[in-house]
């Protein structure tokens, strides 16, 4: 058994499901929240339930991989600390932002901890710390921010 079956298995049952024809349709991208299989469990949680709608990362992420950050519509497969599908959600806003300027709502939105500004900033901060290093960056209070709001489409 590879570690696609399981991915490929639950979006044959989202086809199903939502009454879509299998063929020609592939699964879409998959991801998970955090840098740590407790965390992804934690943040994946989150989303399901509802509590999550909106996430971000730094762009320098984005270009130190070369890659375009999520734009509207972009439906995403969201996996488990162990790599299991939980659900799939779909962007329906972006927005680049510094640090400094994420505000109270949106951190309510990212559904993490208390839901205040304050604990946002200050979780946010140490993830940052942890993950920039990689890339050869620190964080900045004007860092951009990829801003992400997603609806959930489909749960498992």
């Amino acid at each position: 058994m590879s570690l696609r079956d399981p991915i490929d298995s639950r979006w044959r049952q989202y086809l199903q499901d939502s009454g879509q024809a299998a063929s020609g349709l592939t699964p879409y991208p998959t991801d998970s929240f955090g840098d740590s299989p407790a965390l992804a469990d934690e943040l994946g949680g989150l989303v399901v339930a509802g509590t999550k709608t909106a996430t971000c990362s730094a762009l320098w992420e984005w270009e130190a991989e070369k890659s375009p950050p999520p734009a509207a519509g972009d439906r995403t497969i969201i996996l488990d600390g162990a790599g299991q599908p939980l659900c799939i959600i779909e962007t329906v806003g972006i927005e680049i932002r510094p640090f400094e300027d994420v505000d109270e709502s949106f951190a309510y939105d990212e559904g993490e901890d208390d839901r205040t500004l304050t604990s946002w900033r200050l979780e946010h901060w140490k993830y940052f710390s942890r993950v920039l290093p990689k890339i050869g960056r620190n964080p900045a209070q004007d860092m951009p921010l990829v801003c992400e709001r997603f609806r959930l489409v489909y749960a498992w």
